[in-house]
């Protein structure tokens, strides 16, 4: 049962939506979403800068790992706040007010919190707003799009995870040259900026559903949707697994590999770079040839990488092709799960589904940089983390081609 009505046209609503390209929509989405990422991520390439020079005390393995996941966990459960939000005022209003917010916590890590653990900590909670900003870009991108190029469009705005690149080749080095406060401030510029051309650039797709019903209701009804909890899972492994190698993979090859924080961080870079060209990849194959072999390929691949990877092989040769084969299926199988949910998801309700699946994926990739610092506090080695991820990809793979093969066939569309 449907839980939107129709509404009044666009322009009896006085919603200032007025004619727009939609690839100019996408592309000002994708560029909102990279830089709120960008900020997202600013944590994480200085968790183990912070380990190495002790300048906010002595950090263990798992107080880094704390660090880096707490801007994860909250911009993972904020997103099904937002995604509601979204389907209701639009990204229109959504975007400038997410990245106008997180200036807040980025200068307030600038001039407060860099020589505090736990004055980070705090800062970190209050920076994962700009992780909400996923839940706001794909239903206003999946609004724009017929539904023969959803999956390509998706994809592309999903690309603007390379923010996290952006903070990993930048930040140490900002830090280094220009001083703590440099990456933090540069990023607050930049979030300024675009939350003003956001405002004035962008506009809903005209004729957007808007839901009439309380934002709980939606919430309740959309979580109980059979491609919700679904997708839920498959993204929590497929994102949650590439935002997990994201914040925690500089930590990693510093410690297994023993790189310095600055060569960890471009390492983590080029895994960031792949899995974000493989992510509308991903979506444009999963339009041609369905989401189903996209996922369950791109599953298979990571069984196969995580495996390699708990032998901690060389990087100079089966090491560094093991991880960038992950990134390439964690990133194309992101960009097709959202291809699944735009192609049996009633466009009125995508925005509360995404931000559940969007919060999904980003507490998956909140528990594993725990789970490894942990194991590797406890024998001093990263295998048992890594098996486990391979055992998780391999369940998805199974879940893929069962039960989420049937909710995917044509006639499933779930209303």
């Amino acid at each position: 049962m449907k839980i939107t009505t129709p509404t009044a046209p666009p322009a009896a609503r006085g919603d200032h939506t007025v004619a727009r390209s939609p690839w100019l929509m996408l592309a000002m989405a994708t560029i909102g979403f990279a830089v709120n990422f960008w900020a997202w991520a600013l944590i994480s390439p200085l968790g183990p800068l912070f380990r190495a020079t002790g300048s906010i005390g002595t950090l263990s393995e798992s107080d880094v790992a704390l660090l880096v996941a707490v801007p994860v966990v909250v911009g993972s459960l904020g997103r099904i706040l937002v995604g509601g939000l979204t389907d209701k005022h639009g990204g229109r209003v959504m975007f400038p007010i997410v990245s106008g917010v997180t200036i807040l916590p980025v200068l307030f890590i600038a001039f407060v919190a860099l020589d505090s653990y736990n004055l980070l900590l705090v800062g970190g909670f209050f920076l994962g707003i700009a992780g909400t900003s996923f839940a706001v870009g794909v239903p206003f991108v999946n609004a724009w799009f017929p539904p023969e190029k959803r999956g390509l469009a998706i994809g592309i705005f999903g690309a603007g995870m390379g923010g996290t690149a952006i903070s990993a080749l930048t930040t140490v080095r900002l830090t280094d040259q220009l001083g703590a406060r440099a990456p933090f401030l540069i990023t607050a510029a930049v979030l300024a900026c675009y939350a003003l051309a956001a405002w004035l650039i962008m506009r809903d797709a005209p004729g957007r559903a808007v839901p009439t019903t309380s934002l709980t209701s939606r919430i309740a009804a959309n979580s109980r949707l059979s491609i919700t909890w679904q997708a839920c899972l498959l993204y929590a492994v497929a994102f949650g697994g590439y935002v997990a190698f994201s914040v925690y993979l500089p930590a990693y090859l510093k410690t297994a590999h023993g790189l310095t924080p600055a060569d960890a961080a471009n390492r983590m870079a080029g895994f960031v770079l792949v899995a974000v060209i493989m992510r509308p990849v991903g979506g444009w194959l999963a339009d041609k040839l369905g989401a189903i072999p996209v996922l369950a390929t791109g599953f298979g691949i990571v069984v196969v990488g995580a495996g390699i990877s708990a032998g901690t092989p060389p990087l100079h040769g089966l090491g560094t092709i093991a991880f960038l084969a992950m990134a390439a299926a964690l990133g194309s199988g992101s960009g097709a799960t959202f291809a699944l949910i735009a192609k049996v998801t009633d466009p009125s309700r995508v925005g509360g589904v995404t931000g559940i699946v969007g919060a999904a994926g980003g507490l998956g990739g909140f528990v594993p940089p725990l789970i490894m610092g942990f194991v590797y506090g406890r024998t001093e080695s990263y295998a048992l983390g890594l098996w486990m991820l391979c055992g998780t990809a391999a369940l998805a793979l199974l879940l893929t081609v069962t039960v989420v093969r049937r909710t995917a066939a044509p006639g499933q569309e779930t209303r």
